[in-house]
């Protein structure tokens, strides 16, 4: 941009603009100007910049993310809640503290406990909750993670939940169960811990030992109230059956405030033994059931199924009855959603395509058999058959057939359409609910039962490398993988807070974009050196962008910030 300087006379005294002109349609255009005063103006203004100081130092930390999470750890009382429960004396840094930081790092910076420190330095955490740099090496954290054992973690839980309940607010009235697992890197010749075993990995990491972790959430938010870690090996109705004792050891605490608990689970869940135990329990239930197991369901024909009403229920159609299921008759609803229907239709159509391309390669290598090692019998070949279509509705699905041309095995294979029809018209797109909530209507149900919906977004976020994360795990034994999962949930608690905070002020937003926003908030330090060498801050905050200054407004985060000429 060529700027000029413009001198103009007014009333016979000279004015100074900075202007730019530029061709316009061929003429001369002024198309910027700005009024910069009279001369003498201009030299008090270019004296008093030369004499602005230079600051020492520039600090820039990160800001509105940890302060947010700290203000909500404040309010729940976690680090007396902590402290209370370990055992450690009032001496050098609590155990509280160390959890506390441990779970805001998860939130916003998920990182190893070596690399704590210089992500603590770099924060305005190091003003808010005080920790000697020399105190946050990882063996310090060991130390204090050493304090916390399995029944200490429960006790924590519960005070916290308490503190939940009392403060909060929260809804009580519908609750979340479910499962996940977690895969580790710990050596499979490795014998200390008996939580990582191998097992069905959610994620597909067959090659490592994983994890378990069950989860019991509010359908408000998906706040966490209790979880167990449990070994990755152990089928989910079995460690649910663990779970049942304590929820109903739980069920005093929860009802505090609500007049019954609906308490909603999914089919990995069902067994005879865990319904026994709901049903001698003041809990309430809704749950599904395996569609496979109840084929006179499936059977009814969609022409005898209702339209639900709501526009989060459209297109969504229910049949209602009972039966006998687990023990007892039971409210049973089947539903059919079409999205559900064409979701599933794609995964198995694109399942189909994959394993046909393996039976095809099959049928190629027997009728150009290498000349090269063992050649293929009628028995091998079927057992590869076997294995290609061990995928879910594969065998149902493919035809395959396996018989000897000239002494060597020979491979045809189809689909079978009227299986592919018979699936469409009976499973695609259903659900079979069964409960005990008899005068509730069937949106009601439904509506309960979507709630899973909620934590499994949670457990999707536990595996978000970026935020509120699980990994980097770098432990391996059984009682400091417990207080990993204590502060990994914490984080979960802390962040499932803040939007629920937001929200409440009509800030809808969602966990990974609030923290995003949050966490490119800096606080800008400009440190000078001040009268009898006192370094003296000034505190900003960098540019903020309309949102960004909307977050800060709404969680009051300004009052964090130190006063021009505070003494850092």
């Amino acid at each position: 941009m060529a700027v000029s300087l413009h001198k103009k006379s007014i009333r016979g005294h000279p004015y100074w603009y900075a202007r730019e002109c530029q061709r316009v349609n061929g003429k001369p255009k002024i198309v910027w100007q700005k009024y910069l005063g009279k001369a003498e103006d201009i030299a008090t203004a270019m004296g008093a910049a030369s004499q602005i100081p230079e600051p020492k130092e520039i600090v820039l930390s990160d800001f509105a993310a940890p302060a947010a999470l700290y203000d909500l750890t404040q309010k729940l009382e976690l680090i007396p809640a902590i402290d209370r429960h370990a055992g450690k004396r009032a001496q050098g840094v609590s155990v509280g503290t160390y959890m506390a930081l441990a779970a805001i790092n998860r939130c916003v910076a998920p990182t190893s406990k070596a690399a704590m420190a210089e992500w603590y330095q770099a924060t305005v955490l190091r003003r808010l909750l005080p920790v000697p740099g020399n105190l946050l090496s990882s063996q310090r954290f060991w130390d204090h993670m050493s304090y916390l054992d399995a029944d200490k973690i429960r006790a924590i839980e519960q005070a916290v939940t308490r503190t939940l309940i009392d403060g909060f607010e929260i809804d009580l009235s519908c609750l979340l169960y479910d499962t996940t697992n977690f895969y580790t890197f710990i050596d499979s010749f490795n014998d200390a811990p008996t939580l990582a075993q191998r097992g069905k990995s959610k994620e597909k990491r067959v090659d490592l030992r994983i994890v378990g972790l069950a989860l019991l959430v509010t359908k408000d938010f998906h706040i966490p109230l209790l979880h167990e870690v449990y070994p990755g090996n152990t089928h989910d109705s079995t460690e649910f059956a663990s779970v049942t004792e304590t929820l109903v050891a739980r069920y005093r605490l929860f009802a505090q405030s609500v007049n019954g608990i609906t308490l909603v689970y999914d089919k990995g869940n069902n067994s005879h033994e865990n319904q026994a135990r709901l049903d001698d329990s003041q809990y309430h239930f809704v749950g599904s059931l395996s569609p496979v197991q109840h084929p006179d369901l499936l059977r009814i024909p969609r022409s005898r199924f209702h339209t639900l009403q709501g526009e989060d229920l459209s297109g969504v159609l229910a049949w209602r009855t009972r039966k006998h299921v687990l023990g007892a008759e039971r409210t049973i609803l089947v539903t059919y959603n079409p999205e559900l229907f064409l979701t599933q239709g794609a995964t198995i159509l694109r399942e189909l395509r994959k394993h046909t391309r393996k039976l095809r390669e099959l049928q190629i290598h027997l009728a150009h058999p290498s000349t090269r090692g063992k050649p293929i019998t009628v028995e091998s070949a079927h057992k590869q058959v076997q294995a290609i279509l061990s995928g879910r509705h594969m065998k149902d699905l493919v035809v395959v057939d396996v018989s000897t041309k000239k002494g060597t095995p020979h491979l045809s294979y189809r689909v079978d359409q009227t299986a592919w029809n018979r699936l469409q018209h009976t499973l695609l797109g259903k659900n079979i609910l069964f409960t005990d909530q008899e005068s509730w209507s069937d949106e009601a149900i439904v509506r309960a039962y979507r709630g899973q919906y909620h934590i499994e977004e949670a457990f999707k976020r536990m595996k978000n490398p970026h935020f509120v994360s699980w990994r980097p795990l770098h432990h391996w034994t059984d009682q400091k993988i417990r207080v990993h999962a204590l502060y990994c949930v914490l984080a979960l608690l802390l962040s499932s807070l803040l939007r629920r905070t937001l929200a409440q002020k009509g800030i809808e937003m969602s966990i990974v974009k609030i923290l995003g926003t949050l966490s490119r908030i800096k606080e800008v330090a400009l440190i000078y050196r001040g009268p009898r060498s006192r370094v003296q801050p000034v505190i900003r905050l960098s540019r903020l962008t309309p949102l960004q200054e909307q977050l800060v407004e709404a969680l009051d985060l300004k009052r964090h910030l130190l006063p021009v000429g505070h003494t850092s």
